[in-house]
């Protein structure tokens, strides 16, 4: 990547990790028919360290996709079933009394809870309350989840993955603005095409059971994830993300033409996670530096979910993606 010892080293781990990629998705594809973009798309949050919030009606496989993923890759896998009944000590774990057969005494022992593992499936996000999707925040944020005083740090690697239904709104709590921006990448599954359906159909209803062969291990992803970070990005990339992140926010003046449906635009931590796709997109392409089309290819997944629109944008019947869409439009001018 540069003039350093290690960049020999550096080199081989680009053309590994593009070999350990293609061998993900061969596995991915004996269960999972078609949704290649989203594939590629966890892929890249799995290697930035980021979370990814998955949208879409029920019986897209969405469940299925994480599970198969966190079989091939190797790492500890738990499912959360959110529902409204969920407390915070049910995600993190809890102290119980338990008592020394010989002394008799009495001692407080913790028990670890789901959030104790590598893949978090977090299903259907927004059926529990706020107060138990904070406990999903801090060990999100901060890989570590505080109980009673104490601080317990999460096993690396350590990748939530959210799922959430929208057409069913009954019963549902909205994910605060401050929980969403933890996402990494905001995704939606769409229905699958005509060919895709008939080929998950035929697989689904006969007696194919594929086998998966693990293809990467825990401490590879770590390795991997170190060198995301010490890729290279042009100053003018950079720029360009950042420009990308500004012109989401609410502007009066006519240079920014989006500016006007806006409420709230996104934060630092946009332009942050533009960069980072961009450079796993470019390694896992295997090329050494990222460019302008990197950040372009990633700007819907990041900005979707952090564009608030404002009641111009709703009274022309504007929605967040078509704003990102609009954003897209200009970039390109």
């Amino acid at each position: 990547m540069n003039n350093s010892a290690g960049s020999n080293n550096d080199v081989e781990l680009v053309q590994k990790l593009t070999e350990s990629i293609k061998k993900i998705k061969n596995e991915v594809a004996k269960v999972i028919v078609g949704q290649n973009d989203i594939i590629d798309q966890l892929l890249v949050a799995l290697f930035c360290k980021g979370h990814c919030l998955l949208v879409g009606v029920p019986g897209l496989a969405k469940t299925l996709l994480i599970k198969t993923l966190a079989e091939v890759i190797d790492l500890k896998f738990n499912r959360i079933q959110f529902t409204p009944d969920l407390m915070p000590s049910d995600i993190t774990g809890t102290e119980i009394i338990e008592e020394d057969q010989t002394t008799k005494r009495r001692n407080f022992k913790f028990v670890a809870g789901p959030i104790f593992a590598n893949v978090i499936l977090a299903d259907e996000i927004n059926r529990t309350p706020p107060k138990t999707q904070a406990a999903l925040l801090e060990a999100m944020q901060e890989h570590r989840v505080t109980t009673a005083g104490q601080t317990y740090i999460l096993e690396e690697p350590f990748f939530v993955l959210a799922t959430q239904n929208p057409i069913e709104q009954e019963g549902t709590y909205p994910l605060p603005e401050a929980q969403l921006d933890r996402f990494m990448f905001n995704l939606w599954l769409d229905y699958p095409s005509f060919q895709d359906e008939v080929k998950i159909v035929q697989t689904t209803t006969s007696s194919y059971s594929p086998k998966l062969n693990k293809v990467i291990s825990a401490e590879e992803i770590i390795e991997f994830q170190s060198l995301i970070r010490k890729v290279p990005v042009a100053d003018n990339v950079i720029e360009f993300a950042v420009k990308v992140a500004n012109k989401t926010r609410p502007s009066n003046d006519g240079n920014n033409p989006v500016g006007q449906w806006i409420s709230w635009g996104a934060g630092p931590r946009a332009s942050q996670y533009l960069v980072l796709s961009a450079k796993a997109k470019s390694v896992i392409d295997g090329r050494f530096t990222p460019n302008i089309e990197d950040i372009k290819s990633s700007m819907i997944p990041v900005l979707r979910h952090r564009i608030i629109t404002n009641f111009n944008a709703e009274a022309e019947g504007i929605s967040s993606l078509d704003v990102v869409k609009n954003l897209m439009n200009e970039v390109d001018k």
